[in-house]
């Protein structure tokens, strides 16, 4: 009897004994590394957002690297990212001019292909969804999807780690621009390329918000109602 009590006492004090502390240092070594600690160097601040450490691989190296990246992209590996700045660019590069060519803003008359279906087109904006009634961006699908897959058997290799390309070279030159050129030459370059097309992504995407917002011929302005018949 004796030795029963004993027991209930000695079980009853172990339930209101300390936790070991050896149980919380172990839980505290379990926690897994932080993805912020990669993707940013503490040690230094942003060159464009000094209130931002800088992005990890923002070390200079990129042709055009300012330090902007405000949401880390740049940690994404294999220079995917860059790649898409550099394709995004180009793309707009060419939209951007064919979009004012197509409303005559380069001459009198305007850069369009020779037949009664293109030329009744009233603008760019509208010309979307006229075309794909009409037919005509079906074979544009095609043809851009085609381009596409051709040109994604590269970056296949790149995610795999079979080619050290660097992003967006697809060794077209056909002008020549780069043959015979040192490096510096060559980045300067490569980085008139990109702020042209950081400037076009901006640009194409100013004339598209001008022109559904009612600016559809060149220069795009928007046609505000005389301010004397607004209504306050």
């Amino acid at each position: 009897m004796k030795i029963a009590v004993a027991s209930l006492l000695a079980g009853s004090a172990a339930a209101f004994a300390p936790a070991q502390q050896g149980v919380a240092k172990t839980s505290l070594d379990a926690m897994p590394e932080r993805m912020w600690d990669k993707m940013v160097d503490k040690t230094e601040r942003s060159a464009s957002m000094p209130f931002l450490p800088r992005p990890i691989n923002l070390d200079g190296s990129y042709v055009g690297d300012v330090g902007f990246d405000p949401f880390y992209l740049s940690s994404i590996p294999k220079n995917f990212m860059r790649e898409a700045e550099l394709k995004h660019g180009r793309v707009c590069m060419l939209a951007w001019t064919g979009w004012l060519a197509a409303d005559g803003a380069f001459g009198p008359v305007p850069f369009r292909f020779p037949a009664a279906v293109y030329h009744d087109v009233p603008s760019s904006y509208e010309a979307h969804d006229i075309m794909v009634a009409q037919g005509s961006l079906g074979f544009m699908l095609f043809a851009i999807g085609f381009i596409e897959f051709c040109t994604s058997a590269v970056l296949v290799e790149v995610s795999k780690g079979e080619s050290d390309r660097e992003a967006g070279d697809f060794k077209l030159d056909p002008l020549q621009f780069l043959k015979g050129k040192s490096k510096e030459e060559i980045d300067t370059m490569k980085l008139k390329e990109l702020q042209n097309g950081r400037a076009a992504m901006l640009a194409f995407s100013g004339v598209v918000t001008q022109a559904a917002l009612g600016g559809t011929e060149f220069p795009y302005l928007v046609p505000y109602p005389n301010v004397a018949d607004i209504t306050w």
